[in-house]
């Protein structure tokens, strides 16, 4: 296994919608560049903060090609490509490739479940070959609160010794610390991304790659700052703010919250829109969001 191409603080991102629920092309670019600027080392689009699994194959397929064409460095994406259909998974993978991507964030076939590691290797066995590109890195996408499909580490071993190029690392969006740290022991090399920025300086004290979170949509400034300075004295400090903004947004609905974040703070209320079944936050709900995020005393990032 060699060591894992991509490091830092990736921000799954946002995608905007326009009046009628479709992707917003243009504002989606317009927000990828900003969070490059304002500190991003990459932008994981498509996931479950993008709200991929609300959009068809085609619509995801059309947002990728929006960010190619709107010059988006496709070094500085992983975006998601993880669907219950191989077939599916092994399209969007492909256009992931075609774009230069640093790799994709892939998550478990998720429908059925019970089906246990020789179905998982299975399933992500099938897709590497058919992909058949040496170019392919593989992160998988561990959220068992959401997929009911957790990743194991034998499921990790047996695949890295099959494929020890292509995969490359993993999202671990559980939320268990130690699972995490787990994984930076019992894989040198291996990618280990927390799925939340409040897991980021132990992680990267453990030997992790980083972070891939939701909430960098409005603290990714912040985040970055920790990547710098996490072998610094200041850096326990540095977390511990970003932590408490990171408890703040989500103790909300966090892709609504987010958005209702990004409308207050761009003065741009259509980024409130959200395709259903997700819906936007009632005034009571983004009430006590603001309370309790201006609380940390949180700002939005102004692009470098």
């Amino acid at each position: 296994m060699t060591d894992s191409s991509a490091r830092g603080v990736y921000v799954a991102a946002l995608t905007p919608m326009n009046d009628d629920l479709s992707p917003n092309h243009a504002a989606f670019a317009s927000h990828c560049r900003w969070l490059l600027a304002s500190g991003a080392d990459g932008l994981a689009v498509l996931g479950t903060t993008g709200e991929a699994n609300s959009f068809s194959v085609d619509e995801r397929l059309a947002l990728l090609d929006a960010l190619g064409e709107a010059g988006i460095p496709g070094r500085a994406l992983l975006p998601g490509t993880g669907t219950c259909a191989i077939p599916d998974t092994v399209t969007l993978t492909r256009k992931a490739l075609e774009l230069g991507a640093a790799g994709v964030v892939m998550l478990p076939p998720f429908y059925y479940k019970g089906v246990g590691d020789d179905g998982l290797f299975a399933a992500y066995s099938e897709v590497i070959e058919r992909v058949g590109d040496d170019r392919l890195r593989v992160y998988f996408y561990h959220f068992p609160a959401q997929s009911n499909v957790p990743i194991s580490h034998d499921l990790i071993e047996r695949l890295l010794k099959v494929y020890p190029t292509a995969i490359a690392g993993i999202k671990d969006s559980s939320g268990d610390l130690s699972n995490m740290l787990a994984m930076c022991e019992r894989f040198p090399g291996f990618g280990v991304f927390a799925g939340s920025e409040q897991f980021l300086l132990p992680v990267l004290r453990a030997g992790g790659a980083g972070c891939i979170s939701a909430t960098a949509n409005v603290t990714v400034a912040a985040c970055a700052e920790i990547y710098r300075q996490w072998q610094k004295e200041q850096a326990d400090r540095l977390q511990e703010g970003l932590t408490a903004q990171r408890l703040a947004i989500q103790s909300q609905a966090l892709v609504p919250a987010l958005k209702q974040i990004m409308a207050r703070h761009s003065g741009d209320q259509s980024w409130i829109k959200i395709r259903p079944p997700l819906m936007p936050l009632a005034a009571e709900q983004a009430k006590s969001l603001f309370d309790a995020l201006d609380a940390t005393g949180f700002s939005l990032a102004r692009a470098a």
